[in-house]
């Protein structure tokens, strides 16, 4: 009989599941080869301790139950601002989104350096390169808001006038009947979006 024969053989021996036949057989050669002789010692012995590890599992102690629970981590109490954002989600949710526009925003000023002109009454205005006029006899209904460019009112403006990352020059013969605002930081400018955001809330 080979060694590797032997070999597998020991494994259907010790699971008692080798015909007789084959059991003399493999009883031959083991005294006829030592190291199949030791071999099949080690499986003998290890096959006896998973044994005894199988059916005579000790059982833990409570003194020992109670040293390992105390020996696991602690779960950490939750931090003082996330019990304040779970008790505050709709000021949370306010809070994000004002964030997110601001951040969109402030991308916007640092691209968009296109001149843009608002109001009701663009008609009545002039508007020379990056220059909005607002010729002398003229007058708008409404608020003007220009941006990105230079204001230049000689007429009337029955509203607000405000220019954003621009300059703005009012005539001595100009009439503005609202708030003159020039917007020059990208923080104030910022507030001016989320401000006009509220107010268009507002009014629809």
């Amino acid at each position: 009989m080979e060694c590797k024969l032997a070999v597998s053989m020991m494994h259907d021996y010790l699971d008692d599941d080798l015909p007789d036949q084959q059991k003399r057989e493999l009883k031959e050669h083991l005294i006829s080869c030592p190291d199949c002789r030791v071999k099949f010692k080690e499986l003998e012995q290890t096959d006896m301790l998973m044994f005894s590890l199988m059916h005579n599992s000790p059982v833990a102690s409570d003194e020992l139950a109670h040293r390992i629970m105390n020996s696991l981590p602690i779960a950490k109490k939750d931090r003082r601002f996330i019990s304040w954002i779970r008790s505050h989600p709709a000021l949370t949710a306010a809070s994000l989104f004002l964030v997110v526009m601001l951040l969109s925003s402030v991308t916007f000023w640092n691209q968009d350096g296109q001149l843009v002109v608002k109001g009701s009454d663009l008609d009545q205005v002039v508007i020379k390169g990056d220059t909005v006029i607002v010729p002398s006899g003229k007058t708008i209904t409404g608020n003007l808001t220009v941006e990105n460019g230079k204001a230049q009112v000689y007429g009337d403006v029955n509203g607000n006038v405000t220019v954003i990352d621009g300059t703005l020059y009012q005539a001595s013969t100009a009439h503005i009947s609202g708030q003159v605002k020039s917007i020059d930081q990208a923080v104030s400018w910022l507030w001016y979006k989320v401000t006009n955001m509220f107010s268009d809330v507002a009014y629809r």
